[in-house]
């Protein structure tokens, strides 16, 4: 279109000949309008019919389909259609539930030139649905404030009627593109590229107006109402995948590693949103709580399928702390997601250290909270029925302790996916050695406990935590 702007940066220089038509013969200077607005309107139409067709053919042809969701099995037997069946090659296309490198095209390529069609097809370049709509969008934004522009004045005319003359010009060619879109995206199951180009379109509508020109904002909405239904129609998909998952079928059941399917909602709720941030949407925020909510209840029936309650809460964790170091990653750790993982994540580390620490000092454990209990009832009677245990409890905590840090050291970092998270598993753990330790103590240095002449053989605490400390690491 670069060749329609020379005739017109002419007719700017020589406009006062029209204003000349205008004073003196209005009837020519209706025809050279009229002629003008025929002649642009198709213009505008051809190119952009033309532009669309060839951009049409340099989209990537593996792209994600209706089988595509977050609760797809990840395995070979699927449809080689799937984008997840193991025997699909990928070559060219970013990830389903990752946004990847497509980030830049909101940012730094957002007004980046457009793409060149016959270049593209000589060095067989191929090209994201969003890559392609932000071209033929930006195009359409570009020529379209130009012409608003030129129109406004050249014609001399006020907001209002150059808001009509816009839209005799380029009226055909929303209408196209409007067409374009429609039967574009009414089949996508690609979400994160839906929501990028709902972005898109946020972002050059606030281009439009930063260059005085409101009048495309009837035709954004258009877009929008396009494609934010069939976003949220995809992400309904997803949530419904998830919720209707058959966790007996799925695979990776081997080991206590995250899931598959966790990551894929890691990285598609941190996807989104960091898309939302700059433009944030409510309706987004209800979506990825549904969609939250969906995976924790997927993780816990995921869990369930190990028989072991050990295991179960070491799969719980890797999956959790998964899902929170992708967030952060992102820079996603202050989000309403990042805040309920953290607190399902250390629910469940609690659980596990108690889980833990039960084969090793479990006796321990609960003389102290039975103990405890009696104490807070004041009944002298319960308490001295546990008088008979102390000794043997001290002795067998002396002669076992160091042992079992050991253990329990060991089995903690060989446990976990994550070292980082491993470690301070295993601070939390000999942390609450210690603290039980204390609590014992405690109690045994008062009535009817105090005066038992075991209490002498007590480790000192001091002493715990000295060789608590040398299993601490510093990162």
């Amino acid at each position: 279109m670069t060749n329609y702007q020379i005739p017109q940066n002419a007719l700017l220089k020589n406009k006062f000949f029209y204003q000349f038509l205008m004073t003196h013969d209005r009837e020519v200077a209706r025809e050279v309008h009229n002629e003008y607005m025929e002649t642009m309107s198709k213009v505008y139409f051809s190119y952009f019919k033309e532009y669309l067709h060839r951009l049409t053919k340099l989209q990537f042809e593996d792209i994600p389909e209706k089988d595509d969701l977050m609760g797809s099995e990840d395995t070979g037997a699927k449809s080689r259609t799937s984008l997840f069946a193991s025997k699909y090659t990928l070559k060219n296309r970013s990830t389903v539930f990752s946004i990847g490198d497509r980030e830049a095209i909101l940012t730094t390529d957002l007004e980046a030139p457009l793409i060149v069609p016959h270049v593209a097809i000589k060095s067989e370049t191929k090209y994201s649905m969003e890559s392609l709509f932000r071209s033929h969008e930006f195009a359409l934004v570009d020529n379209a404030c130009r012409e608003y522009l030129f129109i406004s004045e050249f014609f001399m005319a006020n907001r209002n009627t150059a808001q009509e003359l816009f839209t005799q010009v380029l009226g055909k060619t929303f209408a196209l593109m409007t067409k374009h879109i429609e039967d574009q995206f009414q089949s996508s199951y690609d979400s994160i590229a839906l929501f990028v180009c709902l972005h898109i379109i946020y972002r050059y509508r606030l281009l439009a107006h930063k260059r005085a020109v409101p009048t495309l904002d009837t035709y954004w909405e258009s877009i929008v109402k396009i494609i934010w239904p069939r976003f949220e129609y995809v992400f309904q998909l997803h949530i419904q995948s998830i919720r209707l998952c058959d966790t007996t079928k799925l695979t990776n059941f081997d080991t206590t590693r995250p899931h598959y399917i966790t990551r894929r909602y890691a990285e598609f709720s941190a996807s989104v949103m960091i898309i939302n941030d700059t433009f944030p949407d409510e309706r987004v925020s209800v979506l990825l709580g549904s969609l939250q909510n969906e995976v924790e209840n997927l993780i816990l029936k995921m869990a369930s399928l190990f028989h072991n309650p050990k295991e179960q809460l070491i799969f719980i964790i890797n999956n959790y702390d998964m899902i929170l170091g992708v967030l952060i990653e992102r820079k996603k750790e202050d989000s309403k997601e990042s805040e309920n993982i953290k607190q399902q994540l250390n629910k469940r580390i609690q659980d596990f250290v108690e889980e833990l620490l039960c084969p090793h000092f479990g006796a321990m454990i609960a003389f102290v909270k039975d103990c405890e209990s009696y104490v807070d009832k004041n009944d002298l009677e319960a308490l001295k029925r546990e008088e008979s245990k102390v000794t043997h409890l001290i002795k067998s905590f002396n002669t076992g302790w160091r042992k079992a840090l050991e253990d329990i050291s060991r089995e903690v970092m060989n446990c976990f996916t994550n070292f980082k998270n491993g470690n301070n598993i295993q601070q939390s753990a000999l942390t609450q050695i210690i603290q039980y330790y204390h609590r014992f103590s405690k109690i045994v240095s008062q009535n009817p406990f105090k005066n038992n002449p075991i209490r002498s053989e007590l480790i000192n605490i001091h002493q715990l935590m000295v060789e608590v400390k040398k299993y601490k690491t510093n990162f």
